[in-house]
């Protein structure tokens, strides 16, 4: 039998939305009855927010995603009608000016460690590294042309290579090896 927040969700599931932090993409899922008022907000699966009766339709609810705790608001606006439109803010702005910076701010990459999937991310301001949702143990030191910050996964030696392509402001190019083989970066 479904549990019942998956049966509530999905008679009245209104919007889906994934949101890339650097401890995992975190999916919410919002539910609004739109004759009881209804609101039910799902991340990655667990219920966070349930009001089962509401007067007002329109409004917002809050919660916080991630280990980061940051702070995300789903803003409910009547269109026409009985019709509604549903927004996510995230660290105070919208999803997308938000997920703008983020690819300004870190770098992803997806690879296959001994069989696993592993989702590696590079905070680039603080050199923070996660890998599949933990904050990595790293060492840096400085190098000719830049800097290495040097972790491992399993066995694996990794190491984030932090170099300066001339004089431009964005010039930057961060590279990870594996094993000292490189591994493409997603790109944002």
């Amino acid at each position: 039998e479904a549990p019942l927040a998956s049966v509530m969700l999905s008679a009245d599931l209104v919007a889906v939305w994934d949101v890339d932090l650097s401890d995992g993409v975190h999916r919410i899922q919002f539910a609004h009855g739109t004759t009881t008022g209804k609101r039910l907000v799902l991340v990655n699966g667990q219920e966070v927010i349930r009001k089962d009766w509401m007067f007002k339709l329109v409004g917002k609810e809050t919660f916080v995603l991630g280990s980061s705790k940051t702070k995300a608001t789903i803003k409910i606006e009547a269109l026409s009608g009985f019709a509604y439109e549903y927004s996510l803010e995230v660290g105070g702005k919208s999803l997308q000016k938000f997920t703008h910076d983020r690819a300004r701010t870190t770098r992803t990459w997806l690879l296959k460690v001994d069989g696993q999937d592993c989702r590696v991310v590079l905070e680039k301001d603080t050199m923070d590294v996660w890998c599949n949702g933990q904050k990595m143990e790293t060492t840096g030191e400085f190098v000719d042309d830049g800097t290495e910050t040097r972790f491992s996964l399993g066995e694996h030696e990794c190491c984030i290579k932090t170099t300066s392509m001339g004089k431009k402001k964005n010039a930057i190019v961060h590279l990870l090896l594996l094993d000292g083989e490189k591994v493409p970066a997603l790109t944002q």
